[in-house]
């Protein structure tokens, strides 16, 4: 039987974008153990004189995170941004209702812009628009954002820190669609929100960006109906739609669950769609970009959940142990959001410690799971401009249409004088070749050609086994005559980079 071909098909020329690096963000959220024990944990041998984890600041650094959403997520619906500053001592205890705990308040706004800074990142800001609303969002940013001489701005230097926060990009609420959101809106309700939060907001620094509340996920009733009543509400006063999604394998079906990229590019294009229909009724002149402020995937943890004790302070909740499958899945998504970079600015892995994470903790140390390396390949390799990459594959048949054995896109970097191929072989049982015309880039030859693959699907990464499953530069790439040709082994994940010579 002849091996599988794969041939990709790509002219400098024809590109989809430049892409945002923010679409390389993650996400904190005060929930599980994310923040304390994971960022924050002063007892700790590793914490520094802040009590952050200085482990953890390396793992973060090396993922070269360029924003990070806070502090939730279905937390921030009741969030009370006052209860999170000034004096420790008198910062209250307060019930979270999204995740049934005790939320101590030792680590707040402050704390997380000087985390920040440590892992060279900037913040992502989430305002409450559950219980709350205008006017809580404007004195959060006049508290961050003016340097001096108004109630807010003087409470923050008398708390200790004296220049502004300046923080740029504001999430308008988030879920707001759900009903196990606190505060929970109709479209329309939120829609109006949105835009008088957004307005006010405006005024007082125009600087900011803002982010509007998308769909929870493709899989909600209101789907498309949410976003066309928001968005013809609040066009004119936001900068971005969020989209959240996270995809699970509990029927154990890995092909099919590798062909949830398909499933992911039809919600992002359908979503697309929506925002232009809207501009086009509007009959304005700006795109509304998108904000993927939530992805990953998320079901190991489901069942142990179930056990959590409730009102407890940081347990162990939503602490899944990802496998190889779920690393390929990983990889697949993040070339998925490539291939719409013309319009995903930002994006947010959810979330980034302990909780449905690519880094963990214990008392003894830090150590990265699997879905840790594809999005360390690619947050560091994919930097520049994404080319329209068309790809030349069989497909297989799955619950969410015909799935390309092949997940692939082609990032150039002039500056760096650089092409680098990110590449998924779906196939479970056999090898591919992979070829690409590439004279076009006369004078360059391979790089490097990095392989993530494991024999078992279920393999992971633990603290006993922390380099079960973790990649290595021993790829076959070869360019013969400006053409490139490799051998992709079944069910692998490649990055392939060419450079001049």
């Amino acid at each position: 039987m002849d091996m599988k071909k794969a041939n990709l098909h790509i002219n400098k020329h024809f590109q989809i974008g430049e892409i945002d690096n923010r679409i390389y963000g993650s996400f904190i959220e005060h929930l599980g153990r994310a923040v304390y024990e994971g960022i924050y944990q002063p007892e700790s041998p590793f914490a520094d004189e802040q009590g952050f984890r200085q482990d953890v600041i390396d793992l973060v650094k090396q993922l070269n995170v360029p924003v990070v959403r806070y502090p939730g997520g279905n937390f921030v619906s009741g969030y009370r941004w006052e209860n999170s500053v000034g004096p420790k001592d008198k910062r209250p205890e307060t019930v979270d209702l999204a995740w049934q705990v005790i939320e101590s308040n030792q680590f707040g706004l402050n704390e997380f812009i000087d985390w920040s800074k440590k892992a060279k990142t900037e913040t992502m800001m989430a305002v409450n628009l559950g219980t709350r609303g205008i006017e809580a969002a404007k004195n959060i940013l006049e508290y961050s954002n003016l340097k001096s001489g108004s109630y807010y701005s003087n409470l923050r230097r008398q708390h200790g820190w004296e220049e502004p926060h300046d923080i740029k990009l504001w999430c308008l609420g988030n879920e707001m669609d759900g009903p196990w959101q606190e505060g929970h809106k109709t479209a329309y309700e939120y829609g109006r929100l949105a835009a008088e939060t957004g307005r006010t907001m405006k005024m007082m620094d125009p600087t900011i960006e803002t982010v509007a509340c998308g769909s929870s996920s493709l899989q909600m009733p209101t789907f498309g109906g949410w976003e066309d009543t928001v968005l013809m509400e609040c066009y004119d006063q936001v900068d971005y739609l969020s989209l959240h999604q996270y995809y699970g394998n509990r029927d154990n079906d890995s092909a099919g669950f590798l062909a949830n990229t398909v499933a992911m590019d039809q919600f992002i294009s359908q979503v697309i769609s929506i925002c232009d229909a809207v501009k086009a009724k509007k009959r304005g002149k700006k795109d509304i970009h998108l904000s993927f402020d939530e992805w990953n995937v998320w079901y190991h943890s489901n069942e142990q959940d179930k056990d959590i004790e409730r009102w407890t302070q940081h347990p162990h909740q939503l602490e899944d142990v990802y496998n190889f499958e779920d690393a390929l899945l990983v990889a697949g998504m993040m070339i998925t959001m490539l291939r719409h970079a013309d319009r995903i600015k930002i994006a947010c892995l959810a979330q980034l410690v302990n909780v449905i994470a690519p880094i963990m903790t214990s008392d003894t140390g830090a150590w990265k799971q699997t879905i840790y390396y594809p999005f360390e390949l690619i947050s560091n390799l994919g930097r520049g401009t994404v080319l329209q990459t068309e790809i030349d594959v069989p497909f297989y048949e799955s619950v969410h249409g015909d799935a390309p054995y092949l997940d692939s896109v082609v990032v150039m970097n002039e500056e760096q004088e650089s092409v680098t191929i990110f590449a998924v072989n779906k196939d479970l049982k056999e090898q591919m070749e992979l070829a690409v015309d590439l004279r076009q880039f006369e004078g360059y030859q391979v790089d490097k050609h990095v392989v993530l693959t494991h024999p078992d699907l279920k393999a992971e990464n633990t603290e006993a086994q922390p380099n079960n499953v973790v990649p290595k530069a021993n790829g076959n790439a070869a360019l013969d005559g400006g053409h490139l040709h490799a051998i992709l082994p079944n069910q692998s994940f490649h990055v392939i980079t060419i450079k001049k010579k």
